[in-house]
């Protein structure tokens, strides 16, 4: 590999621990250390989208792979649902430059989506997340890792409430239903975009936005997305409250169960109203 791209990998690592280390390093290791995402032995399956935030994922856990005390294996992949050969050229770049290495896998995801209709964004995302499980099942991994970063946690607990009529959204991880002893990590969950962004520009690197093949052919569809909306209603927010976004973020860590008038049980299902919630309380049948 030329001189010019080995220079290129140790500035866009060194910035990780150097000038963004108190934005992205700090709340990367913190994740990892608050939520137990990665223990002793593991083999995580690293999802590479081929975006942004998941290429700077990668390269994080091969920082933490080096000097962590915790042993643990990482395997690279990185699914193509049916890129176009230029979004395909672009991750193989991006990967090399960043000397990671990736193995690429086909699927017909995209060619399944494109003839099933409905919420074609839901199915993929369903599609995709099954795919990487199986993959990672056949390498021998336990776990995989995902891009999702703190403004997907906070932007999805937001939708969860306009537009489910339910309070959830990404938990740091999570076991798998289908996959047994499979786990799904996120280690960029105390990781804001903003710094994700500013680190891209910094090292002058440029990823894939959105590969899909259907808002590539519908631009009314990417700019009608919920998430879209949340993120800008988020924005505007912030310009009366700067703190609102960690105040979302917190929140979720601080749920008081006491004053709602009712939540659903994680476990069985259940639904308890505020009147059986209340009754019991007092002791009334």
């Amino acid at each position: 590999m030329p001189d010019k791209i080995l220079d290129k990998c140790t500035k866009i690592e060194r910035s990780i621990i150097k000038k963004y280390r108190k934005t992205i390093w700090v709340n990367f290791v913190a994740a990892i250390q608050e939520y137990s995402l990665i223990s002793e032995g593991d083999k995580i399956a690293v999802c590479i989208s081929g975006g942004k935030d998941s290429m700077l994922m990668a390269v994080c856990l091969r920082q933490l792979q080096k000097y962590s005390n915790v042993n643990f294996s990482l395997e690279y992949i990185v699914m193509d649902p049916g890129y176009n050969e230029e979004n395909r050229l672009k991750i193989k770049y991006n990967a090399d430059l960043m000397k990671l290495d990736v193995n690429i896998y086909e699927s017909d995801i995209f060619s399944v989506t494109e003839k099933c209709g409905g919420s074609p964004c839901y199915l993929c995302a369903r599609m995709r997340r099954g795919w990487l499980y199986n993959k990672a099942r056949e390498l021998g991994c336990n776990k995989i890792a995902l891009g999702h970063h703190f403004n997907d946690v906070i932007e999805t607990a937001l939708m969860s409430m306009m537009y489910s009529s339910e309070i959830k959204t990404m938990p740091p991880k999570l076991h798998s239903t289908n996959f047994e002893g499979m786990e799904l990590i996120r280690p960029l969950y105390k990781v804001k975009e903003s710094d994700i962004i500013s680190w891209c520009r910094y090292n002058g690197l440029e990823f894939l936005q959105c590969a899909c093949r259907m808002t590539e052919e519908n631009s009314d569809l990417a700019s009608a997305s919920k998430r879209k909306e949340t993120k800008e209603l988020i924005a505007n927010i912030k310009k009366f409250n700067p703190q609102a976004d960690e105040n979302i973020f917190r929140s979720l860590h601080n749920v008081n169960l006491a004053t709602l008038p009712g939540y659903r049980d994680s476990d069985s299902g259940k639904l308890y109203s505020f009147n059986e919630i209340y009754n019991n309380k007092t002791g009334k049948s």
